[in-house]
C-alpha cells in the first residue's frame, strides 16, 4: 500500500517528462516540490518531504538534497532554524539581488519584479553588492520608500576584490576599486604576503562580512603594481568585476572535439539556403559574424530572411561549454580586446557566418506587406553560405552615394541590397508611426597608436547601413517574441518598462519649468516621449530635455514574463540575433527548436523557475560587463588627459549634484568634475528637480545641458578623476541693487 502511494505521488508530477529529458533517474520538479509543500500546509524537514514526494533510495536522496539546496539558493525555499523547508511566498519573504551604493546603503532588486527595496547601512554591513538575499519589508524610510531587513543571505557574489592597500600598525585595509563595494577588506599581517603600503592588490575574501564583525577579512593573492597605469586597466577591471577570462581545462578538452568544418550529417534535414545571396554587414574590425540578411520584393510586399548562427547545434545543455557560457552570460568588449562568451573556435570559427563556407543557422523567414506590417513568420533550421562579408562603410557608400567601384564589385548583390534598403525605409516609417523613442546619443571609439597609448577619441559615425541592419534585427526579435508567446514555451524576454511614478513626477516638474507638458497622464507611452523630443528638437535646451527624459526611464531586463519594450514601443520583444555573444539568445534558440519539433511547455527541459534564475543572472552579468568597460574607458580617458593640465576646453554640463557639476568636453568626449568650491564669489544651492546649482546672491545658475568653458586643473589616475575649474568668472544674471539693499 505504501509503495503504491509513493508511485502515484511521484508520477503525479506534471513536469515528469521534462525531468526525464534532463536526468536518467528523474526527481520531482521544482514546481511539484512547491505543490507538495503547499498541500501539506506546513514546513517539512528533509525526511518527511522525501517520503511525501514518493522517493526512496540513496541516489534520490542525494539528488533531492541538491535540488533543495538549489531552490534555497534561488530564493524559492527557506531552510529555517528548525531545519525545515518552506515556500518563500508563504513566509512573507522576498528574494532578490543586492545593489550596493558607495555611500553604504543599498537596495534589493526583487526577483518577482516591482520597486526596489531600500536597505539601510546597518543592513548592508553583512552584504556585498551582487549578493542574493531574502528580506522582509519592515516599513517606509524617511523618503517614503519601502525598507527591508535581511532575513537570510542566499548566495555570496564577491569572492575577490581589487583595490589599493593601506597598512596601519601592521594590519592591512583594502579599499575596493569597485565603488559599489563600500566596505574595506581587513588583511591580517600574516595574509599580506609581501604586499606593501599603496600597492594595488587582488584580495581573496576569506571571511564574508556579517552584522557582528562588520568588515570582511581577506588575503592578498596578487600584487598588480604600485602605481595605476593605463595598461593595467583591463586586467584590474576583469578582476574587480569577477569576469571569467580563462577557459577551464574541461572546456578546452570539449572544444578540441568540435570539428573544424560543418559535418555533412549536421546538414541533413535542414532547409538549404546556400544559393541565396545572403550577406553579413558589420563594422570593419568585427571578427565574429552572427547574422546574415537577404531581402526580396514580392507581389504583396517584402520577404526578409534573417539568418543567425546556430550556436545551439554545438553548445548542448549541461555540457562544459554550456556551463561556462552561463557563467559568462555575455561577451565583454574592451577597447583593445574581447572576453568572449564562447571559445574562439566557435565564436570566430564554426559559429561565425564567414563568407563562402557552409554554416548552420536558425532562420527567421518574415513576410511584410507594402506598409511594413509583419503578416507572416516562420522559423526553421537551415544551412547557408554567406556570399560576401560587407562593411557598414561599403553598404553606406552603395546606398547613399552609388559608389561606382563598389557597385561594380558587388553587382550580383545589388538587387537584394536595394530591396533591403527599400524595406528599411518602410520599417522606419512604421517605427515613427509606432512612436518608438530615438534618443540622439554619441558613442565613442578609442584610437590607439603603435605604443598602445591613446592617439585619439572619436565619435562612432552611423550611416544608413547601421540603421538597415538594426531594423532587420528588431523585426526578427519581435517576430520571435510573438512566436514564443503563441507557443507558451519558457524563454527570456527583453523587457523595458515605462518610467516609475517618482521619476515621472520629477520629469513633469522639470518640464513645467519650460512650459512643457508630457502627454499620457500616469501611464505615458513611448509615443508621448517621442512627440516631446520632436517638439523641442529645435530649442536650445533640447539636449538638456533629452538627457532628463532619458534619466527617467528604467533599465531593460531579461525576464521570463513578457512586459513589452517601452522604448521601442513593442508589446513583446526578445533577443534572438546574437547567440555567439549573449546567453539569452542561445536560450531563445533552444526554445524555438523545441517548439518547431512539436514540443510543449510540459516536456521542455527548462521551467519558468529556471528562466527566472537565468534572467536574473544574465541581467546582472550584462550590467557587470557595462560597468567593467566603463571603468576601462574612464581609466584610458584620464590617462589621455594627463598631459593637458592647464589647457582650456569647451564642454556641456552632463550632470549636476550637491557637490558640483560634471562637464563633458567637446571633441574628446571626456568628462570631469567642477567642484562646488571652484564656483567662487557665491554660495550655491542644489535644485534636484531643476537639475541645477543656483547662486544665493548672484542668481547665477549652472544647469544640466548648459555650455561651459573650463580649465583642466588636475588629473588623478589612481582615482580615475579629472578636475576642472571655470575658465572665466561667472557671468550670471545679477539681482538689482535695490533688491540687494532690501536683503541687507
Amino acid at each position: 500500500m505504501t509503495g503504491k502511494k509513493k508511485k502515484s505521488k511521484k508520477h503525479s508530477d506534471p513536469f515528469l517528462e521534462r525531468e526525464r529529458k534532463n536526468y536518467e533517474n528523474p526527481i520531482p520538479s521544482r514546481e511539484f516540490i512547491l505543490q507538495v509543500l503547499e498541500e501539506k500546509g506546513k514546513p517539512l524537514t528533509f525526511e518527511p518531504l522525501f517520503k511525501a514526494l514518493g522517493l526512496s533510495g540513496d541516489e534520490h536522496e542525494i539528488a533531492l538534497d541538491r535540488r533543495l539546496r538549489a531552490m534555497t539558493r534561488d530564493g524559492q525555499l527557506l531552510y529555517n532554524r528548525r531545519q525545515q523547508y518552506c515556500a518563500v511566498d508563504k513566509s512573507d519573504l522576498i528574494a532578490g539581488r543586492v545593489i550596493g551604493h558607495a555611500d553604504g546603503f543599498g537596495f534589493l532588486h526583487r526577483d518577482c519584479g516591482g520597486d526596489d527595496l531600500f536597505l539601510s547601512p546597518r543592513q548592508m554591513r553583512a552584504l556585498f553588492d551582487g549578493d542574493r538575499a531574502l528580506v522582509q519589508i519592515i516599513g517606509l524610510d524617511r523618503r517614503g520608500r519601502e525598507e527591508a531587513a535581511v532575513v537570510e543571505i542566499l548566495q555570496r557574489n564577491t569572492q575577490q576584490v581589487v583595490g589599493r592597500l593601506d597598512i596601519e600598525k601592521g594590519v592591512g585595509f583594502v579599499t575596493p576599486e569597485k565603488k559599489r563595494l563600500h566596505q574595506e577588506i581587513v588583511i591580517p599581517p600574516e595574509s599580506l604576503n609581501g604586499a606593501e603600503q599603496g600597492d594595488i592588490v587582488t584580495t581573496k575574501i576569506v571571511e564574508q562580512p556579517d552584522n557582528k564583525r562588520h568588515r570582511p577579512v581577506g588575503e592578498v593573492v596578487e600584487v598588480l603594481g604600485a602605481h595605476m597605469q593605463a595598461d593595467m586597466a583591463v586586467g584590474i577591471a576583469i578582476r574587480s568585476h569577477d569576469i571569467p577570462a580563462e577557459w577551464p581545462e574541461a572546456v578546452i578538452e570539449e572544444t578540441v572535439l568540435i570539428p573544424d568544418e560543418v559535418p555533412k550529417k549536421a546538414i541533413e534535414g535542414r532547409t538549404d539556403l546556400r544559393t541565396l545571396p545572403l550577406v553579413t554587414i558589420d563594422g570593419e574590425d568585427a571578427r565574429d559574424f552572427d547574422d546574415a540578411v537577404y531581402c526580396k520584393r514580392t507581389a504583396k510586399g517584402w520577404r526578409l530572411l534573417v539568418c543567425i548562427a546556430d550556436v545551439s547545434a554545438y553548445v548542448q545543455p549541461g555540457s562544459e561549454l554550456d556551463k561556462e557560457a552561463i557563467k559568462r552570460s555575455t561577451s565583454v568588449y574592451f577597447p583593445d580586446r574581447v572576453i568572449p562568451m564562447l571559445p574562439e573556435k566557435l565564436s570566430n570559427g564554426l559559429c561565425s557566418l564567414n563568407p563562402k563556407v557552409d554554416r548552420l543557422c536558425m532562420t527567421a523567414d518574415l513576410q511584410f506587406d507594402a506598409e511594413g506590417n509583419l503578416k507572416r513568420s516562420k522559423f526553421y533550421q537551415a544551412v547557408m553560405r554567406s556570399q560576401a562579408r560587407l562593411t557598414y562603410t561599403e553598404v553606406g557608400a552603395i546606398i547613399e552615394d552609388s559608389d561606382a567601384g563598389l557597385c561594380e564589385k558587388y553587382a550580383d548583390l545589388l538587387p537584394a541590397l536595394y530591396d533591403l534598403n527599400a524595406l528599411y525605409e518602410i520599417l522606419l516609417q512604421a517605427r515613427q508611426q509606432r512612436g518608438a523613442i530615438d534618443f540622439d546619443t554619441v558613442e565613442t571609439r578609442i584610437i590607439f597608436n603603435k605604443d598602445g597609448s591613446i592617439d585619439d577619441i572619436v565619435p562612432l559615425q552611423r550611416n544608413s547601413a547601421h540603421r538597415i541592419i538594426e531594423e532587420c534585427m528588431l523585426a526578427a526579435n519581435v517576430a520571435t517574441a510573438k512566436f514564443l508567446l503563441r507557443r507558451k514555451i519558457p524563454a527570456l524576454f527583453r523587457n523595458h518598462e515605462g518610467p516609475q511614478a517618482e521619476r515621472l513626477a520629477d520629469l513633469r516638474s522639470f518640464l513645467a519649468e519650460f512650459g512643457l507638458t508630457l502627454e499620457g497622464g500616469d501611464k505615458p507611452k513611448a509615443g508621448d516621449y517621442a512627440r516631446m523630443l520632436a517638439k523641442v528638437a529645435e530649442r536650445p535646451e533640447a539636449h538638456l530635455i533629452q538627457t532628463v527624459m532619458l534619466l527617467s526611464l528604467s533599465q531593460a531586463m531579461y525576464e521570463p514574463v513578457n512586459k513589452g519594450h517601452f522604448g521601442l514601443a513593442y508589446d513583446g520583444y526578445t533577443h534572438f540575433t546574437s547567440p555567439i555573444r549573449r546567453y539569452p539568445d542561445l536560450l531563445v534558440h533552444r526554445a524555438i527548436k523545441h517548439a518547431i519539433a512539436g514540443g510543449s511547455k510540459k516536456d521542455y527541459r527548462y521551467s519558468e523557475a529556471d528562466m527566472l534564475q537565468f534572467g536574473e543572472q544574465c541581467s546582472t552579468h550584462e550590467r557587470r560587463a557595462d560597468l567593467a568597460t566603463r571603468d576601462v574607458m574612464d581609466w584610458l580617458k584620464v590617462d589621455y588627459m594627463q598631459h593637458k593640465v592647464g589647457e582650456q576646453f569647451q564642454g556641456t554640463i552632463t550632470s549636476v549634484n550637491s557637490f558640483g557639476l560634471f562637464v563633458e568636453l567637446d571633441d574628446v568626449y571626456v568628462d570631469g568634475l567642477v567642484h562646488i568650491s571652484a564656483l567662487q564669489s557665491d554660495y550655491y544651492h542644489f535644485d534636484p528637480v531643476g537639475h541645477r546649482l543656483v547662486g544665493e546672491r548672484s542668481g547665477q545658475t549652472f544647469r544640466l545641458g548648459d555650455r561651459m568653458r573650463v580649465t583642466l586643473a588636475a588629473v588623478n589616475l589612481d582615482d580615475k578623476k579629472i578636475d576642472f575649474v571655470p575658465a572665466d568668472a561667472p557671468k550670471g544674471k545679477k539681482r538689482s541693487k535695490k533688491r540687494r539693499k532690501k536683503r541687507k
